[in-house]
């Protein structure tokens, strides 16, 4: 069972519709009880950084998400849900992210005359830094994905960096480490080549 970790921000049923069709079972849940039987976590989110760690540690959830990723349980951030990994986020100054990652969010419009439209909604080209990686699995070298955001990761070490994209300037469209990992795109809504990596994420619950 994936534990999808519901703070009221999100799409959480489309991301729970995906896992369905592929046969698996789901949970939306924000009880911290969950988390501890659950075979793996998905925490997605759409929203400002600010009000999502806001709306996590009220929840109480946040010491459980920790616990699950310690204890090796394979996770997955999508969208917000990566953001948030991180130490801290220029949407929100002063706001301590879940800091599981060291570094932080950036905006597409602190860069000086960015010549493209904010947000970058669309499909965009999945850029993999790591062939063998295990959620690249059967996704071709020309694969697309779909993306709607305004601020995208800055990791501290670019060992994490899974793949880039290009949107107006080379970013990191996904990170891991371990049993965690997280796409800055939306698995659930990029069509076969989503699923894929959604498949192949479930695939890590059994290896």
């Amino acid at each position: 069972m994936i534990a999808i970790i519901n703070y009221g921000m999100g799409n959480l049923r489309s991301v729970q519709k995906a896992l369905e069709h592929l046969g698996v079972e789901t949970h939306l849940t924000s009880d911290p009880a969950d988390l501890r039987v659950a075979d793996a976590v998905i925490l997605p989110g759409v929203g400002a950084f600010g009000a999502a760690m806001q709306r996590l540690n009220e929840s109480g959830i946040t010491p459980a998400l920790q616990r699950a990723l310690e204890q090796g349980k394979p996770f997955l951030g999508i969208c917000l849900g990566l953001q948030l990994l991180f130490e801290s986020s220029s949407e929100s100054p002063g706001v301590q992210g879940l800091s599981i990652l060291k570094g932080r969010v950036v905006g597409f419009r602190e860069i000086p005359n960015f010549p493209l439209r904010v947000p970058h909604m669309g499909w965009s080209r999945l850029r993999p830094t790591q062939p063998d990686y295990p959620l690249w699995h059967g996704v071709p070298e020309s694969a697309y994905v779909y993306f709607v955001h305004s601020y995208y990761p800055e990791p501290a070490h670019s060992s994490l960096i899974t793949a880039y994209c290009e949107y107006g300037t080379r970013f990191a469209c996904a990170v891991g480490h371990a049993n965690l990992h997280a796409v800055q795109f939306h698995p659930e809504k990029s069509g076969e080549i989503g699923l894929t990596i959604l498949q192949n994420f479930c695939r890590l619950m059994h290896p």
